[in-house]
């Protein structure tokens, strides 16, 4: 909880809003948050859900927007990866966000399906990582 003003800080810079700290919140009290932190301050998080068809599912990852195209996203998703619960991790992102999709493909994950009527007129794509066999 020590970093819970600077995740919703960050969030906020990001959306414009504080709607999202009730969510901060419980990610970081259920221990479903991972979060990057800089030489000098938080640079960005996911979260993370266990409950998509019995799969892990990284919901939310947001990087300040002045410490973007820094590789904050890409070292998110392969470190939570590494520690994911199931052998496939799932994302998404709108289809209007190709910043997100070029992270997703550079670390890995595939194209997994589509979801209509969720935004309007931006479909969101569904990503899966598959675990290497150990």
């Amino acid at each position: 909880m020590e970093h819970f003003q600077a995740l919703c800080a960050i969030d906020q810079e990001v959306i414009g809003d504080t709607s999202r700290s009730g969510e901060i919140q419980q990610a970081i009290e259920e221990k479903r948050c991972l979060l990057y932190q800089s030489t000098e301050d938080i640079a960005g998080f996911l979260i993370v859900s266990h409950d998509f068809f019995g799969y892990d599912f990284i919901s939310l990852v947001i990087v300040k927007p002045s410490e973007r195209r820094k590789g904050i996203a890409s070292a998110l998703l392969s470190a939570y990866v590494k520690i994911a619960k199931t052998l496939k991790v799932f994302s998404s992102t709108n289809q209007s966000n190709t910043s997100m999709q070029q992270v997703f493909q550079a670390v890995g994950f595939v194209k997994s399906g589509f979801i209509d009527n969720l935004d309007e007129g931006d479909p969101e794509i569904i990503y899966v990582k598959i675990a290497s066999p150990q």
